[in-house]
């Protein structure tokens, strides 16, 4: 019998970044969302990240498809449903990098972590979404320990930078503004530092956060405030902040390029996004977002093709260990009515052999009998699992 496990989404796969952006969920959004699918599902477990918004739930009263349609907007054209294995399947091959827009990436997993601890928060998991989860999280783990996918620099963070060096060639002396300092930030201004670049400003609503990124690189802090004076002196952009609306807007770019003589380049790797849409068709500005990567990704996947088929090993390995915890859990009940009527047996034929005298009160001979029932039980404990032969086994019990 397949596990009562599904998964709805939408990812870079599916839909365009203007879609992507409208589902996808954080803060108190996402606890909203949790606290509704309360009512929709017995587990529920949301991953919402730049390139994907995905709703995993256990046994579902309705259609997925409308559950995600009505908690998240109509737009299930672009969304994709699988159940069972298959559902399993996607979430391992999510944790292990397979299905990011940058193969391999480490911070998918970290993602995935979160979505399963802010649905243990939300008091939303359960035994079969913790088990899913918990297992995804070691094949991730595993795949990145035990093979190459996920050597080297590996991240959208190093993707923006790889897009700034193919269109400035070398980045050293050149004036960078990072907007966020988040982890994303940092890994852009690691990527930065590593290929040479001159002045770096980085902007944040909190500017304690700001202050302690500068630090690390050698850069300027700034509240968000200023972002206009730090556009005037940037050569390149790259936007990653976690804001709810546009930080740098078209009437802004518009006044610093009408003061510069070169032109302005801006990477918006934010979801939502940080820069308006309508900065890319300004004279002079050069507008590139997550959908824009795609190129630059595509020869990192080339280079971890050689390592995708063992991690589709490491995969397999942990769905099937799933599998047969699954089948030990949905005969759990089975097995203790087992080890019970067991149990009744040996007592039974004791008292047959000792007339009723010795048995009652002795806790010696009580260990006994749940030892002996052990041991009985446990080459019927694999007919117990099976999903034919436990029916069968269980009519025997209750006969």
């Amino acid at each position: 019998m397949e596990p009562p496990f599904r998964v709805v989404g939408i990812s870079h796969k599916t839909a365009p970044i203007g879609v992507r952006e409208c589902v996808a969920v954080s803060g108190p959004r996402l606890r909203a969302l949790l606290e509704a699918l309360r009512e929709e599902a017995d587990e529920a477990v949301a991953v919402s990240t730049c390139n994907r918004t995905e709703l995993y739930l256990v046994r579902p009263q309705r259609d997925p498809l409308e559950i995600y349609r009505d908690h998240l907007g109509h737009y299930t054209q672009y969304a994709y449903a699988h159940a069972g294995v298959r559902a399993l399947r996607h979430l391992f091959e999510v944790a292990a990098g397979l299905d990011s827009l940058v193969v391999g990436e480490a911070q998918i997993l970290g993602q995935v972590r979160e979505g399963l601890f802010a649905a243990r928060k939300a008091g939303t998991t359960g035994p079969i979404s913790e088990q899913a989860f918990q297992t995804a999280i070691a094949a991730g783990k595993r795949a990145r320990a035990e093979t190459a996918i996920g050597r080297g620099a590996v991240s959208v963070a190093y993707a923006a930078v790889d897009l700034a060096r193919s269109i400035f060639g070398d980045l050293s002396g050149l004036r960078a503004l990072v907007l966020g300092a988040g982890e994303m930030a940092e890994l852009v201004l690691e990527h930065l530092a590593h290929f040479g670049i001159g002045e770096v400003w980085v902007l944040n609503r909190t500017i304690e956060n700001a202050e302690k990124l500068a630090r690390l690189y050698g850069g300027r802090a700034c509240g968000m405030e200023h972002v206009g004076e730090a556009l005037a002196h940037a050569d390149i952009v790259i936007a990653s902040a976690a804001a709810p609306h546009y930080v740098v807007r078209e009437a802004r770019v518009r006044e610093v390029l009408a003061q510069r003589d070169g032109p302005l380049f801006l990477i918006d790797i934010a979801l939502p996004r940080n820069i308006d849409p309508a900065v890319g068709r300004l004279g002079g500005a050069y507008l590139y977002n997550l959908d824009d990567l795609e190129a630059v990704v595509a020869e990192n996947r080339a280079a971890r093709e050689g390592e995708l088929p063992r991690v589709r090993r490491i995969v397999d390995e942990e769905i099937s260990g799933w599998l047969e915890w699954y089948a030990g859990h949905r005969a759990a009940p089975r097995i203790q009515r087992l080890r019970a009527w067991i149990e009744r047996t040996i007592r039974d034929e004791l008292e047959n052999v000792l007339g009723g005298r010795g048995l009652a009160g002795s806790e010696a001979l009580e260990r006994t009998i749940r030892r002996m029932a052990g041991k009985a039980a446990h080459p019927l404990i694999q007919i117990a699992k099976d999903p034919e032969l436990g029916p069968a086994l269980e009519r025997l019990l209750e006969g």
